[in-house]
């Protein structure tokens, strides 16, 4: 099986299904100079009528993808960067998350938000915010955040062929990460997790760039003897429950690992549902290794000690381990 990076993943996914399906187009910032490779050749091979380079007026587009959607078309719209989702929440909030309920139904909105986190590269305040969770907050949009080649092209597939808005946020520090995927067509469901590495000690549910590090964690931990299961939820809303409450029954322990702020985050969220439906399985407090409430500073040594890192994540594993030892 050949391998391919998660950039030509995302471009292979977008490619197939503007072949399969002629209501799928793209719309967004720069798609014609293809600047990430995501859409190289897509003009030449669909025409302008289905690549619509945007002005830097993300509401405005949006809310035309949105307009678009609900007379029977499917946009993707790349909106580069996902801070600039922020210019897009009338539109996002007001407009897309809410028509169907508004309508009784009778509107679907097909429509596909692809947003590239940009942390951990000196991009600042501005441009690196890891926003998902407080998306998640909005019902009507359905979200993904995924972690390999592999499920960026399954989920992205599924994504365009789901009559509800989803947000795809795309982790920039996977870009160039390969994987083997397959040259035939698959498709991988929303609201379904992965178990990423089996363990029997303690899970670590992780996010997004972050199941990289939680797979190098368990690695380290291994040569100490310690099974630590990795769970991927791949899939934010809707959101896996079943398979974490069934990882943490199994090891008594849970670490929940977030690059996003851990106020509210997706860490957060995955804690409460495990103490509220999983608290017997317990057998030491929930551990969360997330991001500070702070800006992110541009100064690239500063930045680093932000994130989760695999160090991060082996403390709190023994935290947990040392915890549950001393109650025992």
């Amino acid at each position: 099986m050949r391998e391919i990076t998660y950039l030509q993943a995302i471009y292979e996914a977008q490619r197939e299904e503007m072949q399969r399906d002629a209501r799928v187009f793209i719309m967004g910032e720069d798609l014609e100079s293809s600047v990430y490779g995501t859409t190289r050749g897509f003009t030449e091979e669909f025409g302008r009528e289905r690549v619509r380079n945007t002005p830097l007026s993300e509401n405005g587009f949006v809310g035309a993808a949105a307009g678009a959607a609900m007379v029977g078309l499917r946009p993707i719209v790349d909106i580069n960067i996902a801070s600039f989702m922020y210019v897009a929440m009338d539109q996002l909030v007001s407009i897309v998350a809410k028509a169907t309920y508004m309508y009784g139904g009778q509107a679907r909105v097909p429509l596909v938000i692809r947003a590239a986190m940009f942390y951990n590269g000196a991009n600042a305040a501005q441009h690196s915010d890891r926003p998902y969770p407080m998306f998640m907050n909005m019902p009507g949009l359905k979200i993904i955040a995924p972690s390999s080649p592999y499920d960026i092209k399954g989920l992205l597939k599924t994504a365009i062929r789901d009559d509800d808005p989803v947000l795809c946020f795309e982790d920039a520090t996977l870009w160039f990460t390969k994987e083997a995927v397959p040259e035939e067509e698959y498709l991988i469901p929303l609201g379904q997790a992965a178990v990423k590495r089996e363990g029997r000690d303690v899970t670590v549910v992780a996010v997004a760039g972050a199941v990289r590090q939680a797979l190098d964690a368990a690695q380290v931990l291994a040569q100490e003897g310690i099974s630590v299961e990795v769970v991927d939820p791949r899939s934010l809303v809707p959101l896996d429950v079943a398979t974490i409450l069934a990882s943490v029954e199994k090891t008594g322990r849970l670490v929940v690992v977030d690059p996003a702020h851990q106020t509210c985050s997706a860490a957060s969220e995955i804690a409460a549902l495990v103490a509220e439906r999983g608290f017997w399985s317990l057998s030491a407090p929930i551990v969360r290794v997330a991001t500070p409430d702070v800006h992110v500073p541009f100064s690239p040594p500063l930045e680093r000690q932000l994130y989760p890192t695999s160090e991060r994540i082996v403390a709190a594993v023994r935290q947990t381990l040392r915890e549950s030892a001393a109650s025992a």
